[in-house]
């Protein structure tokens, strides 16, 4: 006998982005340069004193105490897991679920509706067109839903604008949803919603170490929230879920947080650089980002997908968003050899 699976699981494709064997690969939103050798030595030495026969600090005390003070915010409201998906998830568990609706603002992560649909959560999509910001009306639909979470993603991915405070606010005030605010991105530009806290206790500032703390293979994602939210979390969260030598990693990782600091100037330039060189380039249409990638369109009558391809014949990986926004993909600020293969290759793909 063939055991059944819950519902409408055969019909949903695995979440996979690709990562192919190239040359250049600015598919994935990662920092371009990892932290240098001094953060490795200190991770080394820390990880040889593990003691990993006995169980993690189930709390991540030591890990939350140093997010926490570099955030400015306190203990009790900050927790951590593996990777800004895992908090989301926690976060539905305690939120969302059976007879609870989420409201999302498309085009945006896609992981925001894949993790509502996985803890059984209700969805309400609202389309943005360009330039994709969240406005008066847009926030008046949503809380007309009567959502119980409501997810904005700012900078948001993919389209890398940010959204305003006062839209924020307005979604905090106007329901007593939980208002998930994604700031993967929030390092590279736009302005935080962390001090809405205090006044909107149902927001939530959701935050990572991948991008712009270059540990995407560390897997380490915290929260910034009201301690009640954290207190709904712990109820949810699974025992031991994060390992004793991923809190080492993050530990070793913000006592080297001036190191990850100083890439962010370089990474920035190369965003902006992506921007002004696609903008010259004929029938190219380009969004402004505010995080270290950039979305663009080619010209009316290419197809997004061939010039992916294209581009992957010439050795270099972008992601393709086609199936988000018309034609469209995004590229990751990488090193400054990297943007300029990019460049070039994407010259010869327009020109063939």
């Amino acid at each position: 006998m063939t055991p059944q699976t819950r519902p409408g699981l055969p019909e949903v494709d695995p979440y996979v982005s690709p990562q192919l064997d190239v040359a250049v690969r600015l598919n994935a939103n990662e920092c371009p340069r990892r932290l240098p050798d001094a953060f490795f030595e200190t991770l080394a030495t820390v990880v040889r004193e593990l003691p990993l026969n006995r169980y993690p600090d189930g709390q991540m005390t030591h890990l939350r105490e140093k997010l926490a003070e570099r955030a400015g915010h306190s203990f009790e409201g900050t927790w951590t897991a593996n990777g800004s998906n895992e908090i989301l998830t926690e976060l539905l568990l305690a939120y969302g679920g059976p007879g609870h609706k989420a409201v999302v603002f498309q085009p945006t992560y896609m992981l925001h509706s894949r993790l509502t649909w996985l803890t059984h959560t209700s969805i309400v999509k609202f389309t943005l067109q360009p330039p994709f910001a969240i406005g008066a009306r847009d926030v008046a639909a949503a809380n007309g839903v009567k959502p119980h979470v409501a997810f904005v993603c700012s900078p948001n991915n993919p389209t890398g604008n940010a959204q305003s405070l006062e839209a924020i606010k307005r979604l905090a005030q106007g329901s007593d949803a939980l208002v998930v605010v994604d700031e993967a991105y929030i390092e590279f530009g736009g302005e935080t919603s962390q001090p809405l806290i205090e006044q909107h206790p149902n927001v939530v500032v959701v935050r990572t170490l991948s991008k712009a703390f270059a540990l995407a293979g560390a897997r380490i994602g915290y929260c910034l929230a009201d301690p009640e939210v954290v207190q709904n979390l712990q109820r949810v969260r699974l025992p031991y879920h994060m390992s004793s030598l991923t809190q080492a990693a993050g530990i070793a990782a913000l006592k080297h947080a001036g190191e990850a600091e100083s890439l962010l100037d370089g990474i920035r330039a190369e965003r902006d650089r992506l921007v002004e060189a696609l903008s010259r380039m004929n029938g190219v249409t380009v969004y402004p980002s505010q995080a270290n990638f950039v979305l663009f369109t080619p010209p009316n009558g290419t197809s997004g997908k061939r010039v992916w391809q294209a581009l992957l014949d010439r050795g270099v990986l972008v992601r393709d968003l086609t199936a988000m926004v018309p034609d469209a993909l995004r590229v990751t600020a990488g090193t400054t050899e990297e943007v300029g293969r990019f460049l070039e290759a994407l010259e010869e793909a327009l020109a063939a």
